[in-house]
């Protein structure tokens, strides 16, 4: 497993990371197996959030990587505070909750330390400088070892990055969101590591059948499917490790974070890992002519 240094921090994170929202809490034993094989191939990051199942998905995580803390990279996200009814979750960006919210992320997770703490979403209005203070003073008492954002607006994850040391963002893309496109060279330039979700287009990439998506007509999706279909073919490698490979291919791109549901799914991403280094960007060049680049529309700045 490749592995790259995370920005502004001093750890390696692997290009292929788990993501944990998709591991069902109720099925503890299940998920037990999937870590398990995900730390066998190199896959040591675990990204969750305080938000996914009300806590429970940061205590089974917990639960489960408790024994050998040390080998793994648990990351979290704060910002949403579910209402006592249940109703919802309302969004708090302030430097008092987020100092409060980590307690119980850390007590959820039976660790002392989180190894990246990410605002989870974040907006134009917040106080950026009260959040950035937050998670400096976290990272100073050790609780945290870096921190990041998860945005897909483009002015805040701009904001952030010329004015903080984030070390990460965390955001939407594939071969069928190219928006972020726009803005890797600056993330390159400004020090900022991106981790990648979506990497699959709701498995349109891999597996389901063609709808609109993102503004193309499912037409236009069922066209691409045919072509990455003829692509896998030829390379002999699978569809899903295509779906993979071509975000990794830009250099600020540090790992695709993917949700793994079934003991399935990890024996394809087991598969898909073994052909990463079969696939060079010009097995691309086909395929992204069938459809032009989409480009962010809201929050510029």
């Amino acid at each position: 497993m490749n592995q790259s240094k995370l920005a502004h921090a001093d750890l390696l994170i692997p290009e292929i990371s788990l993501g944990a929202m998709s591991l069902d809490y109720k099925e503890p034993q299940l998920a037990s197996k999937i870590l398990d094989q995900a730390l066998a191939l190199g896959i040591n990051y675990i990204d969750t959030a305080d938000l996914y199942d009300r806590g429970e998905n940061e205590r089974m995580i917990g639960n489960l990587t408790k024994a050998n803390r040390k080998n793994w990279l648990l990351a979290s996200k704060v910002g949403n505070l579910w209402r006592q009814d249940g109703s919802g979750w309302d969004w708090v960006p302030s430097k008092q909750y987020i100092i409060q919210a980590v307690e119980q992320s850390l007590k959820n997770l039976q660790t002392d330390y989180l190894d990246l703490y990410q605002l989870h979403g974040g907006t134009n209005e917040d106080p950026m400088a009260e959040i950035v203070e937050a998670f400096e003073l976290l990272k100073a008492q050790g609780k945290i070892r870096a921190y990041g954002i998860s945005s897909i607006r483009p002015n805040v994850f701009q904001n952030y990055a010329k004015g903080s040391q984030i070390s990460s963002n965390l955001m939407q893309y594939s071969l069928l969101d190219r928006r972020p496109e726009e803005y890797l060279d600056f993330f390159d330039k400004s020090q900022v590591s991106v981790f990648v979700r979506g990497a699959l287009a709701q498995g349109l990439l891999v597996d389901k059948s063609a709808k609109s998506y993102l503004g193309f007509e499912a037409t236009a999706i069922a066209r691409l499917q045919i072509a990455l279909q003829d692509v896998s073919n030829d390379l002999q490698v699978p569809k899903l490790a295509l779906a993979l490979k071509y975000p990794l291919l830009h250099r600020a791109v540090k790992s695709i974070v993917v949700g793994i549901r079934t003991a399935q799914q990890m024996d394809d991403l087991e598969q898909a890992i073994q052909k990463l280094a079969d696939i060079q960007l010009s097995d691309y060049e086909d395929l992204l002519n069938l459809l032009p680049t989409n480009r962010y529309t809201d929050h510029r700045q």
